[in-house]
This record gives structure tokens, C-alpha cells and sequence, in this order.
């Protein structure tokens, strides 16, 4: 059985086309077509519900539901103000970071196509060090080279047009993947090659899996709200990204201990069932993959709190992948951890798999 998962050159082409799709919370679209146009080779139905979020499943016709979800949504900006000389003030669309924006390039999306521009700023020779400006959402703005308003207007563009930036992926220093929205697209990449792994390895699950792509996780958890009601799974495994608080100017007192390459991250937190994450935990010893702890006191801020309190309650757990500078168009994970986390959630899957009258009791 191939359960020492190494990522191959064909996931690698796949994670970076994915990555560099377009897929804004509320605008999944194109990020989605990727994600499923990969999965239907590995499951035995797929499809999406009326807000986007996407659903792969083996074994459609088993009474036991079991998720693993990643949430697909990347944050980004409106266009929200057009003045009369054609530059664009903006507004979030998620927890998109004013301080990174600055001198930017970002495309606009409209009907006509992509718009291209920047997010201009003051040069620092027209700038009083006495009375320094500092970027926030009140004062960056989008320059898309139009001098006036009707200008701006006769290229597509209007209030309410989404904005992305077009960094790409790369590889940096052979282990490390950078690009924008590893937050969560690294999620969606590795419950897709869990996904594989069974499949290649013949697995015969005894329960109905449902792989889980959730849209609009950035504005408030909106689409695992929408999916865990219609699929009604007795248990959820959530992967998402947390903090590498190695970097500089994060305090490990209050974020954690966490850092890049020593492994997942398994979350503790009261929307956390304490059985499932034990589960995971046993597993991870077993099977000598290197894990770490995170404590995230009264909620995770990820799917896994919607996905917990939703229906008559649902058995959840959250594996994370550290991350470095979250929010960012060079936000950084470990190979090594994607490689680990992938692992951890195939061998847990089969470890609930051989327990399965156990985890799927009507009492359990």
C-alpha cells in the first residue's frame, strides 16, 4: 500500500494551475471548474450547489456520511468608489490587508474581460516625514490608467466589480510553495490527493465520502453552513492553514508554537470533538507522522465551527497547515507539512474505516 505519500510532478502541474486560478469569495467559479474537472476522474459523483461550493463523493448510496472539506474562497477587494478623474477606491471583500496593497498590480474583474491596474501610492518625495500617511482602506486606490470616470466605466468597470491580484505560484528553495491563497487552495489540493491515494490504493470504504470544496469560508464560514445542512455527515474533518509563528513579529504566547516543516497542525478547541481528535492523534503516533498542537480557545475561525454546531451537531476536527505571512500575495507552506497532512488523513480515513460500526452507531 503506497502510504508514504510524496507529492509527484503531475500533483505539482495541478496545484499550480489551481492556485493560479481566480476564485474570490462569491467568485469561486473558475478555481472550482479546476478543482473539478481534476476530481471527477476519482469519484463516483461530483457537483455543486447553488452558491459554488463543490462535492465529490465515493460511495453516494451509504447511509454513513463522512467529510473532508477545504474551503476554496481566496479574499480579495471590491470596487466600491469611481471619482470624476478615473481612480478607483475600493472596499474588502474578506480580510483582504491594506498594508500589502500598495504598489500591487491587481486585475479587475468585468464583463469585457480583465481589467489590469495597480494600487498606486505617494512617492516618498512628495510625502512630509511630520505627517506621514499610512495605507489603510480609506486610502489606497486603484489606478487602472483612466482619466476620467466615463473612462473607467467604458472598459466594464463598475461598483461592485471583484479584484484579485495575479501573483503565481513558485517553488522556493526547493521545499517551500509561495503563492496568493495557500490560504485555502493547499486545503483543497490535499483532500484531492487523499482522494487519489484511495482510489489508487483500492480502498473499500464502508461509508459514504463527501469531499467538501466550500465557497465564501473568508466572509463568515457561509458555504460549509450551506453543505453540512444539505449532506447531514455524522463526522467532518476540516483542513485549513493556521500561523507559522516562527516568522518575526508574532508573539508564540498568544498565537502558539507553531513552524513550518514539523508537521500538521491538530487543533484544540470546544467545536473540536475531543474522541475524533483523539482518533487522529492515535493515528499519527502509529504511523510516526510528526504533528503539532494548536489551541484555539472559544472557536478556530474555520469551517470546522460550522460544520460542529450545524444539524443535531456533527463530529468535527481540524488539521492545519502552517503558513507564513496569511493574507499576502507570498503566503508560504512546507512541502513536507502538505506531504504529512495528506498522510495523516488517509490513514485516518482507514482507521475510521476498520472502526466503522463504532463511529457510525446510532448512539455514537
Amino acid at each position: 500500500m503506497k502510504n508514504n505519500y510524496c507529492i509527484n510532478n503531475d500533483s505539482i502541474k495541478f496545484l499550480k494551475k489551481y492556485l493560479d486560478g481566480v476564485s474570490p469569495s462569491g467568485g469561486e467559479t473558475e478555481g472550482q471548474k479546476i478543482w473539478i474537472n481534476h476530481m471527477k476522474n476519482y469519484v463516483d459523483k461530483i457537483y455543486t450547489d447553488l452558491y459554488g461550493t463543490a462535492v465529490g463523493v465515493i460511495n453516494p448510496k451509504s447511509p454513513h456520511k463522512l467529510i473532508i472539506e477545504a474551503h476554496a474562497d481566496e479574499i480579495s477587494w471590491y470596487v466600491n468608489y469611481i471619482t470624476e478623474n478615473g481612480i478607483i477606491y475600493v472596499s474588502r471583500n474578506g480580510g483582504a490587508d491594506h498594508q500589502i496593497a500598495t504598489s500591487k498590480k491587481v486585475i479587475i474583474h468585468t464583463k469585457k474581460g480583465p481589467v489590469y491596474g495597480v494600487f498606486g501610492w505617494p512617492a516618498i518625495h512628495t510625502r512630509k516625514p511630520s505627517d506621514e500617511k499610512y495605507p489603510s482602506v480609506d486610502n489606497i486606490f486603484v489606478d487602472i490608467g483612466a482619466s476620467t470616470k466615463n473612462e473607467v466605466m467604458n472598459l466594464g468597470v463598475h461598483v461592485g466589480c471583484m479584484i484579485t491580484y495575479p501573483d503565481k505560484f513558485f517553488i522556493m528553495n526547493n521545499n517551500y510553495f509561495v503563492s496568493r491563497a495557500l490560504d485555502n487552495k493547499i486545503g483543497g489540493f490535499i483532500i484531492a490527493e487523499v482522494t487519489k491515494m484511495l482510489v489508487e490504493n483500492e480502498i473499500n470504504l464502508q461509508y459514504g465520502l463527501y469531499i467538501v470544496n466550500s465557497v465564501q469560508e473568508e466572509i463568515g464560514l457561509k458555504g460549509a453552513k450551506v453543505i453540512s445542512q444539505a449532506i447531514n455527515p455524522k463526522i467532518a474533518i476540516v483542513t485549513d492553514v493556521t500561523h507559522d509563528t516562527s516568522s518575526p513579529m508574532v508573539d508564540k504566547k498568544i498565537q502558539g508554537d507553531i513552524k513550518c516543516g514539523l508537521g500538521p497542525v491538530i487543533g484544540y478547541a470546544p467545536s473540536i470533538h475531543k474522541d475524533l481528535r483523539e482518533i487522529i492523534i492515535d493515528t499519527a503516533e502509529y504511523r510516526n507522522i510528526c504533528f503539532q498542537r494548536l489551541v484555539s480557545s472559544r472557536y478556530t475561525g474555520t469551517d470546522t465551527d460550522a460544520f460542529a454546531y450545524s444539524n443535531k451537531g456533527v463530529c468535527s476536527a481540524l488539521i492545519s497547515i502552517p503558513l507564513r505571512y496569511m493574507h499576502t500575495t507570498v503566503e508560504i507552506v512546507h512541502k513536507n507539512d502538505v506531504e504529512k497532512t495528506v498522510s495523516l488523513i488517509f490513514e485516518t480515513l482507514q482507521e475510521i474505516n476498520r472502526k466503522h460500526n463504532l463511529f457510525f452507531s446510532v448512539n455514537g
